[in-house]
């Protein structure tokens, strides 16, 4: 009876429950006043408690009701809507079986193989199933290609229960195909319509048109003004010409390909602009497409237009994502005939030398007797101004000779520094000059370098994409043949008389006797002058001579190094040392590179040497190839007759499969 009741009372609402318990309470009080009123309250009461059940029981039945026609009603419209689903709709098992497909699935595929279709999406769904099967998440996502158009492919799959009875791991999907080819084709009209932003110069301009003719000038102005208006129609670009020697360019993004493919043939087609050979006009270009705006673009092409010009002119950039690609730069650099910037420059270093504490002078990581010898001549600098300075420097053996004969001046005992000191001793007010390099990655010390609040470089190598971004001043000429030659010239020109020892002058001299291959190569008028200047000042040249004399087992290596070298593409030698691990490696590859350009018929050579954690490539060349394009690809830098590269993580054969492949890469470029 308790149970019975206990159930009545538990079929009733909660509300009615508290109606009940009120009305018990009345009536109870009714049989207290008067206890012949006891049987009719019972009597009333259990009339009460059975209406009251009948009445629930009937409310609960019409809501079941309810209910039970509104889920029906739930139900047809989700089948309606899945069955006439806008998207293609497809239910399939990972074994290829199609359980259900739309209408709509059926008429968009129906040109194709839709057995091979599912064969290679089912082999797609398995390995992303596999992957998130441990996961909660288990959607699709994904973009797929069918008959030219892409789609979306959206959905989840599920255990199967065909299979889950017999333990098997299978799985259902049931996958959305969202076409998305509209958007994306407006995506790409969108990016295409966006603006890229080039600046045009006309190299060497002041001094080309001092050796024209009056009336030759106009008519050379107009051919290149010309050539360059052509050039820019073929993207129906806007061109303005700023100022006597500059252009700016302005077009849509869709031709950038248009110009890559061309590998912009205007720099051949103004070279070409010589019938009387007095003069040879060159161009350098600079195009950007990073920016929110066009001002920000045009910013961006004037820091590629630094890079350019760094590298010699002849050549043009395109900066794109982070990363430039360049063209041309085949043309030997022209030597500038003023020197008005060294004068300018050197005025502008005794200044921040004057208003600094200290001067720290490196060169970069494992550096040759041209990088000491510039480091040698701003220390002489920076000492006639009152300065302490100090030179970062390594122990480095194909110097050893040469810092034998330094340190027997007694000054530099205290003046040759490790980075390690160097990187305790910097402050916010010392200076620090690199010397023969510009490479933020190629420093004696990088960490020298992070700490330095005021930066001077000096460098006469063609300006990579990775220099040094924040330096207070920057004096780089790659027409140059070494640094040693840019600090002569800067030592000339200072406002204070300079003195350098005749060591010092031996150091600066022995330099540019190196770069130059004893002045063999890349020298020019303004080499010779710099040397005429420093032999003045009482240069031994037998004492620098001994500096480059190489010992007997050092030759032999060498010739043998020589005698197994290789010849690729008809003139080009390839040679690898088989010294692994050696301290020298560097110095017997360079100086093999340098006895293979003496034989006859060979116009360049690459002599790659294991260290033990790279792989080092000299390169070298006459001047008809361009070493520094090709090892530029390997991560190097120099010049058009001589350039390094050092490879890590891979072996000095693989080293030497990528070389000949960049050779190969190069000369397809000039047949193109």
């Amino acid at each position: 009876m308790q149970n019975s009741n206990k159930n009545i009372f538990d079929n009733l609402i909660s509300r009615t429950k508290v109606y009940l318990v009120v009305i018990f309470i009345l009536l109870f009080a009714i049989c207290w006043q008067n206890t012949k009123m006891i049987i009719p309250s019972i009597l009333v009461y259990i009339l009460i408690i059975g209406y009251t059940y009948f009445a629930n029981n009937k409310r609960k039945s019409e809501i079941s009701e309810t209910l039970q026609d509104l889920t029906l009603t739930v139900d047809s419209a989700a089948k309606t809507s899945l069955i006439n689903s806008p998207f293609p709709l497809i239910i399939l098992e990972t074994d290829g079986n199609i359980i259900w497909k739309s209408s709509k699935f059926a008429s968009e595929f129906e040109d194709i193989d839709i057995n091979t279709f599912i064969n290679d999406l089912t082999f797609e769904l398995k390995e992303e199933i596999q992957n998130k099967k441990e996961k909660s998440d288990k959607s699709i996502l994904r973009k797929i290609q069918v008959n030219k158009r892409t789609y979306r492919l959206v959905g989840k799959f599920v255990n199967s229960k065909k299979y889950s009875r017999n333990n098997k791991d299978e799985y259902m999907a049931v996958l959305y195909f969202i076409d998305e080819t509209e958007n994306i084709k407006l995506q790409k009209e969108y990016n295409d319509s966006k603006s890229c932003v080039g600046i045009i110069m006309i190299d060497n301009y002041e001094e080309n048109m001092q050796m024209l003719e009056s009336e030759e000038k106009a008519q050379y102005i107009a051919d290149i003004d010309k050539e360059i208006y052509e050039w820019t129609n073929e993207t129906n670009g806007i061109l303005i010409k700023s100022d006597r020697d500059r252009y700016i360019y302005i077009f849509e993004q869709r031709y950038l390909e248009k110009i890559k493919e061309d590998k912009f043939s205007i720099l051949d087609k103004i070279k070409e602009l010589d019938p009387k050979q007095k003069v040879q006009f060159t161009l350098s270009i600079a195009i950007s497409n990073e920016g929110e705006v066009d001002k920000d673009k045009y910013k961006s092409a004037q820091t590629a237009m630094d890079i350019v010009l760094g590298r010699g002119g002849d050549q043009a950039v395109i900066r794109q994502n982070d990363i430039y690609k360049f063209f041309g730069g085949r043309a030997q650099e022209v030597e500038k005939r003023t020197k008005v910037k060294a004068r300018v420059v050197a005025h502008a270093l005794e200044n921040l030398i004057k208003e600094s504490n200290k001067v720290m002078i490196m060169g970069h990581a494992n550096p040759d007797i041209d990088a000491m010898g510039a480091s040698v001549g701003i220390y002489r600098l920076s000492k006639s101004l009152d300065k302490n300075a100090y030179i970062i420097t390594s122990n480095t053996p194909t110097l050893q000779n040469f810092k034998d004969s330094l340190l027997k001046e007694n000054e530099y005992e205290d003046v040759l520094i490790s980075k390690e000191v160097a990187e305790e001793n910097i402050d916010e007010d010392t200076l620090l000059v690199i010397v023969d390099t510009h490479k933020t990655n190629y420093v004696e010390s990088e960490e020298v370098l992070k700490k330095a609040k005021k930066i001077v470089i000096i460098d006469h190598h063609r300006r990579s994409a990775d220099y040094i971004e924040n330096a207070t001043l920057t004096f780089q000429e790659v027409y140059a043949s070494s640094a040693s030659e840019l600090v002569t010239e800067l030592l000339q020109y200072s406002e204070v008389n300079v003195e350098l020892k005749k060591m010092e002058a031996e150091s600066l001299y022995a330099g540019i006797m190196m770069d130059t291959k004893s002045f063999t190569f890349k020298t020019g008028v303004r080499t010779f002058e710099a040397a005429a200047y420093l032999r003045k000042c009482g240069v031994d040249i037998i004492r620098v001579k001994k500096w480059f004399q190489s010992d007997l087992e050092s030759f032999n290596k060498i010739a043998e190094i020589v005698k197994k070298a290789e010849i690729v593409n008809n003139s080009i030698a390839i040679a690898m040392c088989d010294e692994t691990k050696s301290k020298d490696i560097s110095l017997l590859c360079a100086k093999a590179a340098d006895e293979l350009l003496t034989i006859s018929d060979i116009t360049a050579s690459f002599v790659l040497g294991d260290t033990g954690d790279r792989i080092c490539i000299s390169g070298r060349s006459i001047g008809d190839i361009n070493v520094q394009v090709i090892l530029e690809k390997l991560g190097g830098g120099g010049h058009i007759t001589l350039a390094g590269a050092q490879v890590e993580g891979m072996t000095i054969e693989e080293v030497k499969q990528e070389l000949i492949i960049r050779i190969n890469e190069y000369f397809a470029e000039i047949e193109n």
